[in-house]
């Protein structure tokens, strides 16, 4: 019979409470007039060919080190400030180096991955087809373990030019968006006319963008915003002078400019310190945007000790879905399930971060009416799934429609976009955010609080494994175990068919005669061993007694 070995666990690291966002970021909508959209087209299209020019001088010079970087910047700055100013000569740098680093991690984030396919397939391979050698497995069928060996050499073929890239430091950067570039070839597909495709391809390629300065006025010399009276101002580049409207070069849109959402704190650090500006244009609904960015200086983070005297939401994030349940700091549920929509599947960008933002706020809405003070997530990240791709991974599927379902589940949960989303809007609503480990919360939650949950809501079909894995998320950042205590009541089970944990029965104070009532005897608790041997007393027909009567008047009690 085979022998069958169990997996040690791996340990569990301990909860944190995430650090509050060191920056923020709004966006206000510009009501623009035909010219000023001619005006802003012509200086994002002017400034947009010197910054293509300027990235494309960066990346063919490579990998630099620090100083050799500040010589670079320092010349590209002087040949492009006769062309535009010096502050957008320093801004369209800075860019520029910023935009070939991402390039460079890029790149080596994809060599990781080519790395981590190809071990799993020669460890694979180097057992026979149908076969197991250790904790290694072979493919299912010869035919699989070819195509396997072929897939080998075009992961080897990659990786050697992956590397070469990276030993050369030869980048590729597409302004505009490679995912927009290889559309221009499959319009059809995209659902795109080759007019709309070059309008979304010019958008993309705009460059407005100016970086704050702290001494300067509203905290920004190149796209000013005066809150008081609510104009903006655009410092125009030396071959554009001639579209300004405004003494010195600038030009003043005729729409007011206000921001609805955080406008105290826009027009405070503008009054104060420097403000970074953006404008974009969305060519699909013709608008155009303004949006600000500054640096925030965070207070110390609220000690895990502190938040969990209060109760918790704990949230599990699913694949077009959020569960979650209120733990109170003694461990246990309280409230009903929660379980908020978030199909985020198949949705353009901008779609998706709406969607996103719409369930995290009526996720901090239900935490505020529980009076939780902070939200639970798992430190969970698909980084190791998507390195590997289709290639498996221990008891992670890889073939067929399960294999399939799970690239698409891995590649469907926003991991990432949804820990700094919330990180930012809890901070906004005055909650805290605690990150526990990810490791077995499905499992130990079906396992020990999917049943009692269930028996306990109205619906039971109301409660999913997710929900009980939410419980196992608050109580791990609680500080409790995921098991449940032995010998505790659950919901319902005095009534139900389950037996109740013993407890003392109440006593009533007096009987119908007015005589005080004693208390029933407690049940013996139950034991798990077996009872102690004690000595049996003999047999009581052996023991001397009298004779009984030879006879006996019977009296009788009924006639």
């Amino acid at each position: 019979m085979p022998r069958w070995r169990m997996r040690a666990l791996r340990p569990v690291a301990g909860p944190f409470v995430v650090a509050a966002p060191a920056g923020a970021r709004v966006r206000a909508r510009l009501r623009v007039s035909a010219q000023d959209q001619a005006v802003l087209r012509a200086v994002g299209s002017h400034l947009g060919s010197l910054a293509a020019g300027d990235l494309a001088v960066r990346c063919a010079e490579g990998r630099l080190d620090a100083r050799s970087r500040a010589v670079s910047r320092a010349r590209r700055k002087r040949a492009l400030t006769a062309e535009s100013s010096s502050r957008w000569a320093g801004a369209i740098t800075r860019t520029s180096e910023d935009q070939w680093q991402r390039a460079e991690r890029n790149l080596r984030a994809a060599r990781s991955s080519l790395q981590a396919r190809i071990r799993t397939i020669r460890a694979r391979l180097a057992v026979p087809a149908g076969d197991t050698a250790g904790r290694a497995r072979g493919y299912a069928t010869a035919a699989e373990r070819h195509a396997k060996a072929v897939r080998l050499q075009s992961l080897t073929a990659r990786l050697t030019t992956v590397d070469r890239r990276l030993e050369a430091g030869a980048v590729s950067v597409v302004r505009g968006g490679r995912p927009l570039l290889r559309k221009r070839g499959h319009l059809a597909a995209a659902g795109l006319t080759e007019a709309q495709w070059r309008g979304q391809w010019e958008s993309a390629r705009l460059f407005l963008t100016a970086d704050g300065e702290r001494d300067k006025a509203w905290g920004n010399e190149t796209i000013r915003w005066n809150p008081e009276q609510g104009w903006l101002e655009v410092k125009l580049p030396a071959p554009l002078a001639h579209l300004s409207n405004r003494p010195h070069g600038r030009y003043r849109l005729s729409c007011a400019v206000e921001f609805s959402y955080r406008g105290d704190e826009v027009a405070a650090q503008a009054a104060t310190g420097a403000v970074r500006y953006d404008i974009s244009h969305d060519p699909a609904r013709d608008r155009w945007y303004l949006d600000a960015s500054w640096r925030t200086s965070p207070g110390p983070a609220p000690a895990l000790a502190d938040l969990r005297q209060a109760p918790v939401l704990a949230v599990d994030l699913n694949h077009g879905h959020l569960d979650g349940w209120t733990v109170t700091p003694d461990g246990n549920p309280a409230g009903p399930p929660v379980t908020i929509l978030a199909e985020l599947s198949g949705l353009p960008a901008s779609q998706r971060d709406g969607q996103l933002r719409a369930a995290i706020s009526e996720l901090l809405g239900v935490a505020r009416q529980q009076g939780c003070q902070a939200v639970v997530i798992e430190d969970l990240d698909f980084g190791d799934a998507r390195e590997q791709g289709r290639e498996r991974h221990g008891s992670r599927p890889s073939r067929g429609r399960r294999g399939r379902a799970f690239r698409r589940l891995t590649s469907g949960i926003p991991t990432g976009k949804f820990r700094d989303r919330l990180t930012q809007m809890a901070s906004n609503a005055g909650l805290a955010v605690i990150a526990v480990d990810p490791a077995y919360t499905s499992r130990w939650g079906r396992e020990h609080w999917l049943a009692p949950l269930q028996g306990q809501a109205s619906p039971a079909a109301s409660v999913a494994v997710h929900h009980a894995a939410a419980v196992v998320i608050g109580r791990r950042a609680l500080g409790h175990r995921a098991r449940r205590k032995a010998g505790v009541t659950g919901g319902g089970q005095r009534t139900g068919r389950r037996r109740a944990a013993p407890g003392a029965p109440v006593a009533r104070r007096a009987d119908r005669n007015g005589r005080p009532r004693k208390a029933q005897r407690q049940p013996p608790p139950w034991r798990k061993t077996a009872t102690a041997t004690r000595t049996r007393p003999p047999d009581q027909a052996a023991q001397d007694r009298p004779e009984p009567p030879a006879t006996q008047d019977h009296v009788l009690l009924a006639q």
